[in-house]
């Protein structure tokens, strides 16, 4: 028989009691690991709650009471935690966008979440900062609270304005300057357009095909241009130009494309910018400096070759005029000197022309009234324009007077109008006017060739054949000439040019085929009174009598020439080599030396130089200057009357002028 257990024989009741003793001690053990994970829990998130980076607010979404406030927010609004706990919002001062408007906390109590991304923050100690505000509503032990979330975004605020003027001000650089910018992805779209390059070419736009597909292709493409510089700085990173023609408003432009990349931070090129630059007036002008080069170029070795063969044609016709006087007319070599004379003149008339282009001619400028002068030669013009061709003169009022020599005045006239005459076939007109200009430096800046200041225009148009542009640009070069051979030798355009350019003037010419021709000469106006020219002299050889005459000239020939003629029409000649050589002469005669004849340029010292000299030691000499190559030396005299003859001369010429300047420094003693 089987001995009964303790539990047994307990009272059924008691058994049950003790089952649930353990069910309690085990349900005891799991809330206590239950409470320690809790525990455990609450540690995690206060201090998570303690330890993040943004303000945490929780408000009670029933009275509007602050519950809690992490140490991040405290220090974000300067306050303590004390300050802040059991206050409603709206006493906080703090978030008053929010809190001053009962609505708007119905809003924060209604909404499971809401969300200010730029909101401004007065905060207790006086600062203002800029936050994200996001509210969410949660159910907390059947307790109804708003958790604040709030983010201070001053400093991203702060940068982003100024990513923002600086972007505002790269837009304004880059809609001002003067040249167009595009961005182009390596789909080569267009991501960007500055202000020029939407005036140059309106039709592009963002979002388009590159601008070179549309504006450097005639009908626009759709494809690349051959050599694209932004393709090729998409291949291989680097910086390419290319430069194209534009037809754009009927005129045609030259523009200067280069293209540079734009790279990641890896160095992988994302994008290319593209500059346009319209160099059209820069070619242009590149155009204009290389021309006047070459012309500056001809013109010095134009003028050196002149100087000498004006030099050897002063021989040649001086001892051939020598010879011819100690002839009978009758006598055959008579008429064989006269032919080389003949021809030595024609010579010489090519070598003024030559030293006109190269601006090396002697001259002698003085103020001068254009009209009466322009007036005098058109009188002596008629007959050799002949009377097919009408010639009108119509001379502008108040004019100011120029600083020129008449003579070149002269070549002027006569060079336009035959021209003109030669540019008409059959009847036609050529108009001379005259006219009174000035340019301002702003009318200058925006007309290449035009200089600032006041000046005489002297117009010459006909109606005649006109010229094609290519001719326009060569018309001023020495020997360029669209006439029939043996007709012109070229030389008068750029006598033209050389003249103008020496008196420190400017020229224009307007033509247009079968629309006739328009030159207009810019003179600088001059303030003094227009002086009286003499009178030339005769052509029959003034004897000397017995006057010491001092010769200066460093060429062997031409002195000996200039003492035979001196001496055969009755003067006493000394001669000299050099200038030094002429002090040392003029140390030893003195006063007996009336009148020195001296070359303007001469190795060491110049002409100008020696007659300053000489006066020093003579103040009565007189001083005649002989040159056919100057190069401006002896135009610089200012207002003192300067006396001179240009090579080559004859012994009537030379006696004349000798006489001239004796005659008027006696009248001076």
């Amino acid at each position: 028989m089987e001995t009964p257990t303790i539990e047994n024989q307990l009272h059924p009741d008691n058994a049950e009691l003790i089952r649930r003793n353990a069910l309690l001690e085990e349900t005891l053990m799991e809330n206590e690991v239950l409470l320690e994970s809790l525990k455990g829990s609450e540690k995690q998130y206060r201090r998570l709650f303690e330890s993040a980076k943004d303000g945490i607010l929780i408000i009670d979404a029933d009275t509007g009471q602050v519950d809690d406030a992490n140490p991040f927010l405290l220090a974000l609004i300067g306050s303590t935690y004390e300050m802040v706990y059991g206050k409603h919002l709206w006493e906080l001062g703090v978030l008053k966008d929010i809190a001053e408007s009962r609505e708007a906390f119905k809003a924060l109590q209604n909404n499971q979440y809401i969300r200010y991304e730029n909101l401004p923050l007065l905060t207790i100690d006086g600062r203002h900062i800029e936050v994200e505000f996001i509210s969410n509503v949660y159910l907390v032990d059947n307790k109804k609270v708003i958790q604040c979330n709030i983010r201070d975004i001053t400093a991203r605020k702060h940068a982003e304005r100024i990513m923002t003027e600086n972007e505002s001000k790269m837009r304004s650089i880059l809609d001002n300057i003067g040249i167009g910018v595009a961005l182009i992805s390596p789909e080569m779209v267009i991501l960007e357009l500055n202000r020029q390059m939407r005036t140059w070419f309106p039709d592009a736009d963002i979002g388009q095909d590159p601008l070179c597909y549309q504006a450097f292709n005639d009908p626009p493409g759709h494809v690349a241009c051959t050599g694209c510089p932004a393709v090729k700085t998409f291949l291989d990173g680097g910086l390419h130009e290319i430069t194209r023609q534009v037809m754009r408003a009927g005129v045609r432009r030259d523009y200067r494309i280069v293209s540079s990349a734009v790279r990641s931070v890896s160095g992988k090129v994302t994008a290319v910018i593209e500059m346009v630059e319209d160099i059209t007036e820069r070619i242009s002008l590149e155009a204009q400096f290389l021309q006047a080069q070459k012309l500056e170029s001809l013109g010095r070795l134009a003028g050196g070759v002149a100087h000498d063969y004006n030099n050897m044609l002063g021989v040649i016709l001086g001892y051939a005029e020598l010879a011819q006087g100690k002839l009978n007319p009758s006598d055959p070599v008579y008429g064989d000197l006269k032919e080389i004379l003949k021809a030595g003149s024609r010579s010489v008339e090519i070598t003024r022309q030559l030293l006109g282009f190269a601006r090396k001619q002697t001259i002698a400028p003085r103020v001068i009234d254009v009209n009466d002068n322009v007036a005098r030669i058109i009188k002596m013009l008629g007959p050799l324009i002949g009377e097919d061709i009408t010639l009108n003169w119509l001379p502008g009022a108040n004019l100011q007077p120029v600083m020129m020599d008449p003579a070149q005045l002269d070549q002027i006239m006569a060079n336009l109008c035959v021209n003109a005459r030669d540019a008409i076939s059959g009847i036609g007109k050529v108009t001379v006017e005259t006219a009174m200009v000035t340019f301002d430096k702003a009318y200058c800046d925006g007309h290449d060739g035009f200089i600032p200041g006041d000046f005489v225009c002297l117009t010459v148009g006909d109606d005649g054949c006109g010229m094609e542009e290519e001719i326009q640009k060569n018309i001023f070069e020495p020997f360029f000439t669209t006439k029939d051979a043996g007709l012109g030798t070229g030389l008068g355009l750029s006598t033209v040019y050389g003249i103008v350019k020496q008196n420190q003037g400017f020229i224009n010419v307007y033509s247009e085929p079968a629309n006739g021709t328009v030159f207009r000469i810019y003179l600088h106006g001059h303030t003094s009174e227009p002086s009286i020219s003499f009178q030339k002299h005769t052509h029959k050889a003034l004897p000397g009598h017995g006057e010491t005459l001092l010769v200066v000239e460093d060429e062997a020939t031409i002195r000996k020439l200039t003492k035979h003629m001196l001496e055969d029409i009755g003067y006493i000649v000394l001669t000299a080599g050099s200038a030094k050589e002429a002090l040392q002469l003029s140390k030893v005669h003195g006063h007996k030396i009336r009148l020195v004849i001296t070359d303007v340029i001469m190795p060491e010292m110049n002409g100008q130089e020696l007659a300053d000299r000489l006066k020093i030691l003579n103040p009565d000499l007189g001083i005649l200057f002989m040159s056919g190559y100057t190069s401006d030396v002896i135009s610089r005299g200012g207002d003192h009357e300067i006396h001179f003859i240009e090579k080559p001369f004859s012994v009537a010429s030379l006696a004349g002028k000798v006489h001239e300047v004796l005659a008027k420094n006696a009248a001076a003693v």
